[in-house]
């Protein structure tokens, strides 16, 4: 599900502001729509996931062998250079002088799946390390951390403010250590919207997944499971919400209130998938859902890949490949919606390329 939503969010939000619904578009900075939750579902998804997959590899939560330790190493080293990859690739291709990657002097460091290698990394050492109550503990310790550092210590070489684009601490400890030259283009590299800094509290994402995780393969599969999850949720999201009144909601710089908020909504769809699938069994009724999320990491990199070249190069002067795609296909629907009908349809898209895939038994993992 969040597979199809990120889809559905990458291609909506691509065209100029007249194009695009607001909700389907990340906000500017403080605040949230349906698109600033996709992020934090991936990670708190991997971290529910995280409590099964590491039982193979560990005895009461101790570690049977180093095999884990270097099965996560190597997952994480994957991802980032994946991510290295994709946010460097030029796609404006020139069959006279052909270029394939940007200069290497203005390579962007971070991105999605770098801060998912970095966030996955760090939170399965501590999983490993420590004791579940720890856990609890150094979750709720980044985030009242973090708070504390964005909110006391302003960036030393700009007075913005503590939560603005350039002056918050975060932006300044990356141009710091990862250097201007390699921070996100967009933003004057003066900040990067997935800095290294602000991964700190996006590894409390994936550690609330695996307590909820480790707490859900304890429950009766029952309704009333669900119905904790819900309420779980619903208090989270609450105290997200409260929090944002001193600690503003904030996708780009990972706020505490963003982690409990986006955690909270996690929770709540992860009670409706459970009552609807597990309880329920309307497990059919999920089957495109599971089938898309079997080869999560190809249709990821694929539709990234596939977004490149469709905005980067043009087919009539001036005008990409994907305007002029979506101005074809679905311009009777006037121009606001022939960017979200297309959206759809690259969901579908790539939903029948990951049941090919299904069907060959073709599964790429890392």
């Amino acid at each position: 599900m969040t597979m199809a939503t990120m889809i559905l969010v990458n291609m909506a939000s691509l065209p100029g502001e007249d194009r695009k619904y607001a909700w389907l578009d990340h906000a500017p900075w403080h605040g949230y729509t349906i698109a600033d939750l996709v992020f934090p579902f991936f990670l708190y998804i991997i971290g529910v996931s995280m409590a099964f997959s590491l039982a193979k590899y560990t005895s009461g939560d101790v570690p049977i062998s180093s095999q884990v330790y270097w099965q996560i190493l190597r997952r994480s080293a994957i991802l980032f250079g994946l991510g290295l990859i994709l946010n460097n690739l030029v796609w404006n291709y020139n069959l006279t002088e052909p270029k394939f990657f940007a200069n290497l002097d203005n390579l962007r460091i971070m991105g999605v799946l770098q801060r998912i290698g970095i966030a996955f990394f760090l939170a399965s050492i501590a999983i490993l390390a420590l004791a579940q109550r720890w856990i609890w503990i150094l979750a709720g310790g980044i985030l009242v951390g973090y708070w504390a550092i964005l909110t006391f210590i302003p960036a030393l070489d700009n007075s913005d403010g503590v939560f603005s684009q350039f002056g918050n601490f975060g932006a300044y400890v990356d141009r710091l250590i990862i250097t201007p030259a390699h921070l996100h283009k967009g933003s004057k590299n003066l900040s990067d919207p997935e800095g290294l800094f602000s991964t700190l509290p996006a590894i409390a994402s994936i550690l609330f997944g695996y307590l909820t995780g480790t707490w859900l393969k304890r429950q009766p599969v029952t309704t009333r499971t669900s119905a904790s999850l819900l309420m779980y949720g619903l208090a989270a999201v609450v105290i997200g919400l409260v929090w944002n009144s001193f600690f503003p909601i904030n996708k780009k710089l990972w706020t505490s209130s963003y982690v409990l908020f986006t955690t909270g909504w996690g929770l709540i769809s992860l009670a409706a998938c459970y009552e609807l699938v597990d309880v329920r069994k309307y497990r059919q009724w999920f089957k495109p859902l599971e089938i898309m999320g079997l080869n999560a990491i190809f249709i990821y990199v694929a539709s990234i890949v596939l977004i490149k070249l469709l905005m980067v190069n043009q087919i009539v002067k001036d005008t990409s490949i994907y305007v002029w795609l979506s101005t074809q296909l679905f311009g009777w629907a006037g121009a606001i919606n022939s960017g979200v009908l297309f959206a759809i349809a690259t969901v579908l898209l790539w939903l029948g390329v990951a049941y090919l895939m299904y069907r060959q038994r073709w599964f790429l993992k890392i």
